[in-house]
This record gives structure tokens, sequence and C-alpha cells, in this order.
């Protein structure tokens, strides 16, 4: 039976949190199935919408979640750290893979797991359904994580930002300082814009 991988970070361009990648192995049955229940790229959704479809994915397919930490972020940069949380989503597959489908333009470095066969697709979570799934996974994923750390951050008004650069966030910043789970890197340059 076929089976199409896709692969799919979120939370690249924010300046609070992890990054978190998304593997998703749908076979050939499921496809329509999927297809039907509205999955879609996850910007295209709702919150809500993308919770009910994020339980609907992992009741049928093979699912994997991977993370790159703070430190990995600002060690490596954040295009390295989100290849290398997807390596790790792939990891997390009860299957390995023949192939993966990787939204955007950048291939795996295999720096974690043996190398796979590679597919890179410029906005593939609107033209693979593999990949549209696998940024729902990772998007719930995050949000959730994001949204549990709001309690412990309240200043900072994650649970609103999901931890991107919005005005709240970056006058929050100006004002109390960056947390440790502060991309500074990131966020050196957001200080000077309120200040000026």
């Amino acid at each position: 039976m076929n089976r199409e991988t896709g692969v799919d970070e979120v939370g690249r361009g924010a300046v609070f949190g992890v990054v978190v990648a998304g593997a998703v192995t749908i076979s050939e049955d499921q496809f329509e199935y999927l297809q039907n229940m509205g999955v879609r790229d996850s910007k295209k959704l709702t919150a809500t919408k993308r919770e009910k479809l994020e339980q609907v994915i992992r009741s049928v397919a093979d699912c994997g979640i991977g993370v790159a930490l703070i430190a990995e972020i600002e060690n490596l940069n954040i295009l390295n750290a989100s290849l290398l949380a997807m390596e790790r989503a792939i990891a997390q597959l009860s299957s390995p893979p023949d192939h993966c489908f990787i939204d955007g333009n950048q291939r795996l470095k295999f720096q974690e797991i043996p190398p796979i066969s590679q597919t890179t697709v410029v906005r593939g979570d609107s033209i693979y359904l593999c990949i549209a799934a696998a940024s729902i996974i990772a998007k719930v994923w995050r949000d959730r994580l994001i949204t549990e750390l709001a309690q412990e951050y309240p200043q900072y008004d994650l649970e609103n930002n999901k931890g991107y650069a919005t005005a709240k966030h970056r006058e929050a910043i100006f004002k109390l300082g960056l947390t440790n789970l502060h991309r500074s890197s990131f966020c050196s340059h957001l200080v000077n814009q309120v200040a000026n």
C-alpha cells in the first residue's frame, strides 16, 4: 500500500519558545478520508478546527513531533534548528519512511537519523495533504505548550501571541526584559524598536 510522509515546522518566526516540527505518514486508504475531513494548511484553519483535525489525524496516521530547544536555535541558527526538529519528528514515527516530502526549499542534513530520500516542496502545506497534516499536529502541539507557559509568564501575552513579536509582546520585552525562553538573538533589535 502506498504511503506518503510529510514534514513541516512551526514557530520559526517566533521570538519565544522552541521550534517544533511534525511528521505524518498517511496511507493511501486514509487519504480521501482526511481530505474530506478538511485537512489543509494549518494557517488556513481556526484554532478550534485545528484541534479537532489533530485528533482525527492522530487516530488514523503515524505521527511524530520533534523539537529544537532555545540553546539549539541560538547555537545553530533558526534554519538549522528547524531542520533538526524535522529530523527528530521523523525519528518519532513508528515506521521509518521510504521518502519524505519536506515543506520549504531546504533539504534535511540528516545529522541524527540515517538519510532518507526527500523532496522539498515550496508551499508544500498547500500542495501535499501529508505536509498539511504535519503542519496541523505541529501547530497544535506548539500552541498547547505556549499556552501552558503563558501561566508562568503572564505579562508577555503569550496565550494570544503564541510567542510571536506582537506589539504587546514587544512592549513587555522592553519593560521586563527577556525570559530564558526568549530567543535572545531574535530579540535584541525589538527593544531598540520599542525604545525608538
